[in-house]
């Protein structure tokens, strides 16, 4: 096993056996409340499971295009057109912009977060102003892709780009997503296939994942609390995928980045203060490319979830991020141009 070396986050540490609990006394009312008005729109889509059936790219392997810091750093795309490769590509919704600004239409994206706001600014926000952007620096402020810069123009460009496209992009949509992004999502034709995100133990009599399927009877998927490990979780269990690559699946920022341009700063300093963010940020060192990496207490849940997972997992999984925290047992670190080589063009 690869371990993995740390510094600090003695805060973290403490949180981590709750972090289920905190993230559902957080999100599990809104994302109950979602699923109840989704089911009006239920019929606007299929089941999850219908994308067993369709032709989503060529022969058994996927890329995983998700939107961390390593893309910035790394251009993924660039080596996959290169590559000619014509497997699947599943595209977080975070990472759509990144794939259509560069010319790739991803076969599918996956979408999961309950926010009521943000997330529509991935595929567009019709009713964006700057009165919005300035209430909230959500996307100014972090180190993720710096086509957000002018945040009016970028919306600008997304809304043009998913009207031309969208139709061509499949979306897994979690009936936890919110009313913003169901609507734009509609608007924009874009062909739906719904789950229910497993929030807890379904075995459990008075579980919430079972109070969602009991609602609209649709899958039930492990999405590991994240929309990344979520798309890593349909391309092996729904589509079939035997080789599953991942691209900007940081879990983590780059030792150089400021804390203020992290994702959960905020919330960081609301509970903690900001005398204090070394204990609830840990360091860990990446061997494969020897460098350091920190992150929150989110991040580090998902990639002791995303680990777990992958030891049940019916797929070879290659990290070809370059980059982060998520490396151990039944995960390949290797540069995306090996996994390219021997799963690319079309894979085998």
């Amino acid at each position: 096993m690869t371990e993995a070396r740390m510094e600090g986050g003695e805060l973290l540490m403490q949180m981590m056996p709750r972090m289920n609990d905190f993230t559902l006394d957080r999100y599990g009312d809104l994302i109950l409340e979602n699923a109840r008005r989704n089911q009006a729109v239920l019929d606007r889509g299929t089941s999850l499971s219908t994308l067993r059936d369709l032709p989503l790219g060529e022969g058994d392997s996927a890329i995983i295009i998700a939107a961390g810091p390593s893309i910035r750093r790394h251009d993924p795309i660039r080596l996959i057109k290169e590559s000619g490769y014509e497997g699947t590509i599943i595209a977080t919704e975070s990472a759509l912009y990144y794939c259509l600004r560069n010319g790739v239409v991803p076969h599918l994206t996956v979408t999961l977060d309950p926010h009521a706001t943000r997330i529509v600014r991935w595929f567009g926000d019709p009713t964006l102003h700057a009165d919005k952007v300035d209430a909230d620096d959500y996307y100014r402020r972090q180190e993720m892709d710096t086509a957000y810069a002018d945040e009016m123009r970028a919306n600008e460009e997304i809304l043009d780009l998913l009207s031309r496209h969208g139709r061509n992009i499949h979306i897994a949509m979690a009936t936890s997503a919110s009313e913003a992004v169901v609507n734009r999502v509609l608007d924009v034709g874009m062909p739906i296939h719904w789950w229910n995100p497993m929030l807890d133990d379904p075995d459990q009599a008075d579980s919430q994942t079972r109070s969602l399927y009991r609602m609209n009877r649709m899958p039930c998927l492990n999405a590991g609390g994240n929309v990344g490990s979520a798309a890593w979780m349909l391309a092996h269990a729904v589509l079939g995928k035997a080789h599953v690559a991942l691209t900007g699946m940081d879990f983590s920022y780059y030792d150089d980045t400021p804390y203020t341009s992290t994702q959960y700063y905020h919330e960081a300093v609301d509970l903690v203060g900001e005398e204090n963010l070394e204990k609830i940020f840990v360091r860990i060192f990446n061997p494969h490319i020897g460098a350091w990496f920190y992150t929150d207490p989110a991040y580090f849940w998902y990639r002791q979830a995303f680990l777990e997972m992958a030891v049940d997992a019916d797929c070879r999984t290659y990290n070809c991020t370059q980059g982060g925290i998520l490396f151990g047992d039944h995960i390949n670190f290797e540069p995306l141009a090996d996994f390219l080589s021997t799963c690319g063009p079309i894979s085998r």
